[in-house]
């Protein structure tokens, strides 16, 4: 068996809803890099840690039968791999920004949808 980090051993021991809340904290702020003059250099560990929040939090999901949504996270990892595969022809080009921002926002409401949260309360 792999051993646990402690990041992962930390993040684990929320449950998925809390997860999902760290992971939708993390789509708002790379939404929000997407579209203003952040280096993109501070978005990059946002992008794969989001990956791992993905990749902790999927399998408790399965666990409890959840599996169609566990999918669509699924679906979000393949976004952001592609996105770092990607990564400087997307930021030097501003119609893929744009579109990552837009896929940025779909994503982040999705998830504040799968965590029962409204995006209106993340805001608050």
């Amino acid at each position: 068996m792999i051993q646990m980090t402690p990041e992962q051993k930390n993040f684990t021991q929320d449950d998925v809803t809390t997860r999902l809340h760290h992971l939708a904290n993390h789509l708002s702020q790379i939404q929000s890099m997407w579209v203003g003059d952040s280096s993109r250099d501070l978005m990059l560990p946002l992008v794969k840690e989001s990956r791992y929040f993905i990749e902790w939090t999927v399998p408790d999901m399965v666990k409890a039968d959840d599996i169609d949504r566990a999918c669509e996270l699924v679906d979000l990892v393949r976004l952001l791999t592609n996105w770092l595969f990607d990564w400087d022809n997307i930021w030097s080009d501003a119609e893929q920004k744009q579109s990552a921002s837009l896929e940025t926002s779909y994503w982040l409401r999705r998830v504040l949808e799968i965590s029962g949260t409204e995006p209106e309360s993340m805001s608050a």
